[in-house]
């Protein structure tokens, strides 16, 4: 069972969760965002840059629109700084992989619907811990250039930092933010995430200094990984303590009575306090998961013929 990314909304509720000008589609849900993780442009991470269709590959638009008639409304894509940017973080962007990355935003956004850029690089580059604010800044500044009129775009700094310095982390994430903000992109919410693989049991203790990043507009976030198997924990009382809302980014389970006990319960427990949750997003859909059991692309996933009822009451 998994239960995973927690993304913590660091300005006031009220401010913060504000649908932007251009979303069009209204919410009959509890939640403001019940969607999913999208995969396959981080895959062969071991083969930089790797051969499209054969390391790695895109989503698949007619999958993501089957899921947002389903009623989903937020889709986290990922891939890799190394391919973007091959040369360096501050370095010109591979065309045909910024022209892919490009095309499934837009299958999602133009359907009215949230795509969260995701670099599925844990806060390394090449391997190597990034230690330069100044490049990070940078390249955060040049791909929020590249998707700044899309107001439904939502930036992820990194995926599941970790093993480093917490001052580091607190500030790669704070010149995150500074070079989005930069760049023109005032409107678009920003996901940070936390040191320790951005688990949520590390956030009052290792993670809490991340209280302290600013963001001129109030649209930043603070996304969390969380694996837990009961419902409840002392994560609802940090946000509340300090003011934040939260999406749940990564929840997953088996097709099995176990797992759909637990899922339901945790999306009750959590559709009873919007209050501090105002989503989440099961793990994981994808063109090459195959017979992976939280696999959730339509329509031959194993989670998507077994589990997808038990989100049906939250979608929109």
């Amino acid at each position: 069972m998994k239960f995973g990314n927690l993304i913590l909304i660091a300005a006031a509720a009220g401010s913060a969760v504000a649908a932007p000008a251009k979303e069009q589609k209204k919410r009959s849900s509890v939640f403001q965002w019940v969607g999913i993780n999208e995969s396959g442009a981080e895959f062969g991470e071991k083969t930089i840059p790797g051969e499209y269709g054969t390391e790695y590959i895109f989503p698949d638009p007619s999958s993501i629109s089957t899921l947002i008639g389903k009623g989903m409304n937020i889709f986290r894509i990922q891939f890799l700084m190394e391919r973007l940017v091959p040369n360096s973080m501050t370095g010109s962007y591979n065309a045909d992989y910024l022209a892919n990355l490009t095309s499934v935003v837009d299958a999602v956004t133009k359907a009215g619907s949230y795509a969260i850029l995701d670099p599925h690089n844990y806060g390394r580059f090449n391997g190597e811990i990034i230690t330069s604010t100044d490049d990070f800044q940078a390249f955060w500044k040049n791909l929020a250039g590249e998707f700044k009129s899309n107001d439904l775009v939502i930036f992820d700094t990194n995926n599941e930092y970790h093993d480093m310095d917490q001052d580091l982390v607190l500030n790669l994430n704070q010149a995150a933010i500074n070079g989005i903000r930069a760049a023109g992109a005032t409107e678009q919410y920003i996901f940070v995430e936390g040191n320790s693989w951005s688990g949520a049991w590390t956030w009052p203790e290792i993670n809490d200094n991340m209280k302290d990043l600013t963001d001129p507009r109030t649209r930043s976030g603070l996304r969390v990984y969380h694996h837990r198997q009961g419902k409840s924990d002392g994560r609802p009382q940090w946000l509340k303590d300090n003011g934040k809302v939260g999406i749940l980014g990564e929840f997953a389970g088996g097709v099995n009575k176990q797992c759909r006990t637990a899922i339901s319960g945790m999306l009750e427990y959590m559709a009873d306090n919007t209050d501090v949750w105002k989503g989440a997003m099961w793990w994981a859909a994808g063109p090459w998961w195959g017979d992976y059991m939280f696999n959730m692309e339509p329509e031959t996933g194993a989670a998507y013929k077994g589990m997808l009822d038990l989100l049906e009451p939250y979608l929109g």
